[in-house]
């Protein structure tokens, strides 16, 4: 096997001109690849120059965001890469179809031979979904190996191409098998892409497209964490920071190649509601300490051709960096590819879509000679590295080591977090089964003291004993509250609020004479009729009757006030009381302006939260001379009605 490669600069050039095409005529089985950044045009119009030299070479082809020819990177170039076999033969497909998934299948019946070595396959870069693509391959073939990748538009995002024979291909694949008893093919993939920052989960998507990533649209996501150039630019931007995710042992990226009106993001392959994601950037330090080291692990015997196939943010993110992973290659044996949109691989019986990775197939169809070892004798143990590269290489080990500490942190907050939510859940147990036990004795002495007074009258001490015992009912039905109201849902009814809010000035009255204090209770109607949970209306009404109980200063009263209004039903709690300094603290949890009062600062914190979920707006007018708690509640349909 040999592979000859040819770099074209413009897109018009006479190939018989560039390339000595007439020494390849009496050649069997060739196999043509062509990596075009000049367009579609050139694509075709380079494709029916080689078929009409060479009618029996196999032609594919792809628009690119780059090409490889040897050791040299190029960009809106064309290259055209020649490979001889003596005992492969070749057949080619081209499939053209929206369908993805229908095209694996088509494009592996079209392929597959029962001694295919390697299906090289080339698809469309901005719409094609390469994982779905891949598993209709692999529902046909499961054993093949795969290798090729998504077509590229030099990072415009708008149309790429691929080519089968001559014939372009907008929307579909190409592909070529390698049909041998000889052949030998190695893949393998670097990765080299990092995670950095938190853990992410995608909370909406439909195949490869994501709506929702952290309940922020995708876009937000990338303006949030990458910054708003970042994400004005997607998808040029994004396939530099991908996705990563681990999916069957391997650690993948998932790169944007579309936005759409509603920012959402299509990526190159599927990702799954629930999916747990982090952000990756281009480790240079390890592409500096692992590419040589990888390539002389992995390629040990006498390869003749390299075909690599790389994702374009390796060519974009980190140029020099590539470069220097091509060369190992271009020294062992003739190399070619180019840049995509997302590359295809194959391991252990699976098909897998990666981006921001160099993938390679070696070949060769000559056995090895005896001792042999191209890798360790053609290329050098050491590189020079710029001074760009070494301040990039820290650059890098800063974010790695940098990162690698906040996991620490973020596993031990994890922990403690872990940790205070087991107390909390234990402490609400505790109170459940503590109010549980609570309510007996207080219904027993309740009702004691009932039967007491109806049997020998109203007792001084027995009164006192009412009155403490009632100011802990409240404390009582407020933590019950608390306790229950995300394992319990209070229905609605229709209660008649005058009679309802009379029934708690009567439950309350012996605390209010052990205070020496009076209830006025007004009303502007004879009726009103309120929609609502009659527990939340008890917590709105108890609470603010047992504040007044509080602070009121003794011998006044307690004005009660109901008033129909034309689109509200409003409740005023009034009394002569201390100025309240700071309204809007009032309400926050265990606040208590008055340190002098018991009572935990839970009361008006609950209140606030039953408003809040109840649509009654709040209204707090305080004085030197008197206060006022103001409750608006809504009419309608689900909320109250009056009779005059």
């Amino acid at each position: 096997m040999k592979t000859y490669t040819y770099t074209l600069n413009h897109p018009d050039s006479e190939l018989s001109e560039q390339i000595p095409l007439s020494s390849f005529m009496k050649e069997k089985n060739i196999l043509v690849q062509i990596f075009s950044g000049h367009g579609e045009h050139a694509l075709q119009y380079y494709a029916r120059q080689i078929k009409r030299h060479l009618p029996r070479a196999v032609v594919i082809g792809t628009t690119t965001d780059g090409e490889i020819a040897q050791g040299r990177i190029t960009t809106e170039c064309t290259v055209i890469a020649l490979s001889l076999f003596q005992n492969t033969t070749l057949k080619s497909a081209g499939v053209n179809s929206i369908d993805d998934y229908r095209n694996g299948r088509e494009i592996a019946k079209a392929l597959v031979t029962d001694n295919t070595k390697l299906l090289i396959l080339f698809s469309d870069g901005t719409t094609c979904n390469g994982e779905l693509l891949l598993e209709g391959i692999g529902s046909i073939a499961p054993n093949i190996p795969i290798a090729g990748g998504m077509a590229g538009d030099n990072g415009q995002f708008l149309q790429t191409y691929v080519l089968e024979q001559d014939t372009i291909i907008p929307r579909g694949v190409a592909g070529v098998s390698l049909n041998s008893d000889t052949l030998y093919v190695q893949n393998s993939f670097n990765f080299n892409w990092s995670p950095v920052g938190i853990e992410h989960t995608i909370h909406e998507a439909a195949e490869n497209r994501v709506y929702r990533i952290d309940n922020l649209t995708a876009v937000d996501f990338y303006a949030k964490y990458l910054g708003e150039e970042v994400s004005d630019a997607l998808p040029a931007t994004g396939i530099e920071f991908p996705l990563l995710i681990e999916r069957n042992g391997i650690k993948i990226a998932r790169a944007v190649i579309a936005r759409h009106e509603d920012n959402s993001l299509s990526f190159a392959g599927n990702l799954e509601k629930g999916d747990k994601v982090r952000l990756g950037f281009g480790n240079a330090e390890l592409i500096i300490n692992e590419s040589l080291r990888s390539f002389q692990e992995r390629y040990h015997e006498g390869v003749e051709t390299f075909f690599i196939y790389s994702c374009m943010a390796r060519r974009r993110y980190m140029p020099g960096f590539v470069e220097m992973e091509i060369q190992p290659f271009a020294k062992t044996a003739t190399t070619c590819g180019f840049f995509t949109y997302g590359e295809f691989f194959h391991q252990k019986r699976r098909n897998q879509l990666l981006n921001q990775t160099l993938t390679v197939a070696a070949l060769r169809e000559a056995p090895p000679a005896c001792g042999e070892d191209s890798a360790q004798k053609r290329f050098p143990h050491r590189q020079d590295k710029s001074d760009y590269a070494t301040t990039i290489k820290a650059l890098t080990h800063l974010i790695e080591r940098s990162t690698q500490d906040y996991e620490a942190q973020a596993q031990t907050l994890e922990a403690e977090k872990r940790y205070s939510q087991q107390l909390l859940e234990s402490q609400k147990i505790f109170l459940r089964h503590a109010i549980h036990e609570i309510n007996t004795p207080l219904s027993v002495i309740m009702n004691n003291i009932e039967l007491f007074e109806l049997e020998y009258g109203a007792h001084t001490y027995l009164s006192n004993i009412e009155a403490a015992m009632k100011n802990i009912y409240g404390i009582y039905d407020d933590l019950g509250y608390l306790v229950n109201k995300d394992r319990i849902t209070y229905p609605r009814k229709r209660i008649a609020l005058i009679d309802f809010i009379r029934s708690r000035i009567e439950f309350f009255g012996i605390v209010a004479k052990q205070a020496d204090l009076s209830f006025d209770f007004r009303h502007n109607c004879d009726e009103i009729t309120l929609h609502i949970s009659e527990t939340k209306l008890q917590r709105i009404i108890d609470n603010n009757i047992t504040n007044a109980l509080k602070y009121t200063k003794a011998g006044e009263q307690i004005i009660i006030s109901l008033q129909q209004a034309k689109s509200h039903c409003i409740l005023t709690f009034e009394s002569t009381s201390m100025l309240i300094r700071d309204v809007e603290k009032i309400f926050d949890a265990y606040y208590r302006e008055n340190r002098t009062q018991k009572g935990l600062g839970l009361g008006l914190n609950l209140v606030k939260q039953i408003c809040d979920e109840e649509s009654i707006r709040i209204e707090v007018l305080s004085t030197e001379a008197s206060t006022a708690f103001r409750y608006y509640f809504p009419k309608g349909a689900d909320h109250a009605h009056s009779t005059p």
